[in-house]
């Protein structure tokens, strides 16, 4: 199967993408899902069944359009901008002294006596015809789409208007008719001002609405902004300015102070501190020096800097973030369903009720004037667009929050589940510890021997080891600059420890059984804090004994007390030892253990805990990791971890600060209360809105609803679900 994600153009509100992913759905070996918000299509298909010349011809079946790839979407939405804008002037010009002509004489407002009805009532009737085509043309769309899809059977909210405002339009039309006849009481009959206001409120009302969407995508396009367009490569030993989309692989680079850097790369020379809070979310600067990796729009704070180009501008650490949020966004959270399923057949269900409506109002005997108040009430108020604007907004907003934290959701499935979870499961080695053993505790066991002499020793004998307790010896000595001798007659005992000849002396490291008397030696002291010990026996007398334990994650303490705040249970999942686990799990306050588990194990321990009826997270960062992130409700890995950690977990944290980890949980609990609050206002307006316009005040003895009033409302519900969602952009976790 192949993935795709297209721009579709032309779309206006909730029915108009259901009958874009209805069209896309019925071609074989295709599954699609249209999302409104972000104007885009996520297509799975089989090329063996179908082509993307299909899919384009099944969006042109729809009623709509494919937007080109190298499309600049930033510069088509501003002039789709300008054109609203200038539609709404329009409108507006002649929708306002409209209304007031058609009002004046009922409101006692300054009149122009040659204008007034019982005067001249052709001229009044007249004029509101003139001042009613230019606002009709202004929103010719409705029409050209409302009744185009009214054809093919899949009306949308365009078609609702259309119906509304050309009932409206002609009963207007044939009073003028009756009014040149002679018949001047059809001077009370003339409703051009509801048509033309009702248009210019809707038009009104997608102006705020296209503006405010814009917004949902800026955390999305600060980062893209940060990106420099120009870098500086050395060539031949001269600086050149090439744009970006320029610079290869293997190419050298200059960065300077208060510059960004262009892309991802290496430092090969220079010495400086980089910014990288607008990729990581972390404040204080990062060191960078030789050798170290340095990030695309990070910002260079102090030295000049030359660095190796290892990642092109389209495939730097930031670009992938970009196309993943891009991609989380368009796709649809489980709680979007029933918004989808609603939206499918909402128009045809509004136009039944408009009709049932004015027939049993005309049944019971009320006027033609009255009938057509209730018909064009009910086609104007009913809103689709809030219903299928209430996920997709909120969930777009999100991610790009998330992104600007350092948390990145793949899709919106694992956005709405992390803020649904009952236990996180972590990961011992690399997540709730750094994987990074360190010497906590250096012993002499004779006097012989001074602690650096020991030191010096044990590090020449573990030198060509690659063992981490090893390499822990020889980090040490090397921090203390002590001088290593050349071990010779090397012999590693695997699983036990190595022995060797160092500065004309033999030498064991090891364990406690691999060493002489190591076994009289009490270490529970050590050992019940999980640390594993190294002996050191020279010439066949025990010199001294190292202590080495992981160091724990600095973060994981709160992030723990933070997750435990959310009332959720936290486990430790590890195939270290029960004791060592137990000693980091006591250390940061973890609820449980399960320790001594097998990769394979993992997966099988997560999905036990899943069969309790617990929504599990799984968060961890190495290949053995990776059953269990796909087992997991929602995987979590942890930035720095393998590739294959992070193809396999559901969101992803750039930084291994684990205060990322609450933080996801309640940036997704605020998108869920954001999203229950829009579709609460989207069903709660469209359930009492449409039977009030149907008259159903009016039967118990109320007033009923003006088309203009009607309109208004449609256009304000819209507007106030996409303004709630930008909330989100305020979001700040509880630290």
């Amino acid at each position: 199967m192949k993935r795709l994600t297209l721009k579709i153009g032309g779309m206006s509100c909730a029915a108009c993408s259901a009958a874009c992913e209805k069209s896309l759905n019925r071609l074989s070996g295709v599954t699609a899902s249209v999302n409104l918000a972000t104007e885009t299509a996520a297509v799975q298909y089989d090329p063996k069944k179908a082509s993307e010349d299909d899919l384009r011809a099944a969006i042109k079946r729809a009623g709509f359009f494919v937007v080109a790839e190298d499309a600049d979407e930033d510069s088509i939405k501003e002039k789709e901008l300008k054109r609203q804008k200038t539609k709404l002037i329009i409108a507006l010009a002649f929708a306002i002294p409209l209304f007031y002509i058609a009002m004046s004489p009922m409101i006692s407002f300054p009149f122009p006596s040659f204008l007034s009805p019982a005067v001249n009532p052709r001229l009044y009737a007249l004029v509101q015809l003139f001042l009613t085509i230019p606002v009709i043309g202004a929103g010719y769309r409705f029409y050209t789409v409302g009744y185009k899809n009214l054809v093919k059977l899949s009306p949308n909210m365009d078609s609702l208007v259309a119906l509304g405002t050309t009932a409206a339009f002609l009963y207007s039309l044939y009073n003028v008719v009756l009014i040149f006849q002679g018949d001047l009481h059809a001077v009370h009959g003339l409703y051009f001002e509801s048509a033309a206001v009702i248009i210019a409120l809707i038009l009104l009302g997608k102006y705020f609405e296209m503006k405010s969407r814009r917004k949902t995508g800026l955390a999305i396009r600060k980062l893209i902004d940060l990106s420099p367009k120009t870098a500086t490569v050395i060539k031949d030993g001269k600086e050149t300015e090439l744009p970006v989309a320029e610079v290869k692989e293997g190419d050298i680079l200059l960065v300077r102070p208060g510059e960004s850097f262009a892309v991802d790369g290496v430092v090969v020379s220079g010495f400086s501190a980089a910014d990288e809070s607008m990729l990581t979310g972390e404040s204080l600067p990062v060191e960078k020096r030789e050798g170290e990796r340095v990030f695309a729009a990070t910002i260079n704070l102090s030295g000049s800097v030359s660095y190796r180009c290892e990642n092109t501008s389209e495939n730097t650490a930031l670009a992938q973030i970009v196309k993943l949020v891009k991609e989380a966004s368009g796709s649809k959270a489980p709680i979007a369903r029933l918004a989808d399923k609603i939206s499918a057949v909402f128009v045809p269900v509004v136009i039944a009720i408009a009709v049932a409506a004015a027939v049993i109002w005309a049944l019971v005997g009320k006027d033609l004037s009255f009938v057509l108040t209730v018909f064009v009430s009910v086609m104007v108020i009913a809103c689709p667009c809030a219903l299928g604007l209430a996920t997709p907004t909120a969930i777009i907003v999100a991610m790009g929050k998330g992104a600007s934290m350092g948390i990145l959701f793949k899709n919106a499935e694992a956005l709405e589940a992390a803020g649904r979870l009952d236990a996180v499961v972590l990961d011992k080695t690399g997540t709730v510890t750094e994987g990074k053993p360190i010497v906590t505790d250096v012993r002499v066991l004779s006097a012989r021997f001074t602690e650096n002499e020991a030191l010096a020793v044990c590090a020449s004998a573990e030198n060509k080891s690659e063992h981490p307790l090893a390499r822990a010896v020889t980090a040490l000595a090397k921090e203390r600059g002590l001088t290593l001798f050349e071990a010779e007659n090397f012999n590693s005992k695997q699983g036990f420890g190595v022995e060797c000849t160092v500065d004309s002396k033999a030498v064991k490291v090891g364990k406690a059984e691999y060493t002489a008397k190591a076994g009289a030696i009490d270490t529970s002291e050590y050992t019940e804090k999980g640390k594993s010990i190294l002996f050191l026996e020279i010439e066949g007398e025990l010199a001294a004994l190292f202590a080495v334990a992981d160091t724990v994650n600095p973060t994981a303490a709160e992030a723990v007390a933070r997750l435990h705040a959310l009332s959720l249970n936290t486990v430790m999942l590890t195939g270290d030892n029960e004791r060592a686990a137990r000693a980091i799990a006591d250390t940061v306050g973890i609820d449980e253990v399960i320790a001594g588990v097998l990769p394979d194990g993992k997966a099988n321990e997560i999905k036990r805990l899943m069969g309790e009826g617990k929504r599990v997270a799984m968060v961890g960062d190495g290949i053995n990791d990776a059953p269990a992130l796909v087992a997991a409700d929602v995987g979590i890995a942890v930035s720095g971890g393998t590739d294959i950690a992070i193809e396999s977990a559901d969101v992803v944290l750039v930084k291994t600060n684990l205060n990322h980890l609450p933080d996801a949980v309640e940036l997704s609990r605020a998108t869920l209360r954001n999203i229950k609050q829009n579709l609460f206002w989207a069903f709660f307006y469209n359930v009492i809105g449409i039977p009030i316009a149907a008259g159903l005040l009016y039967a118990f003895g109320g007033t009923l609803l003006n088309p203009m009033l009607s309109a208004a409302a449609m256009s304000l519900s819209s507007v106030s679900v996409v303004t709630n969602a930008l909330r989100l952009n305020a979001f700040k976790p509880k630290k």
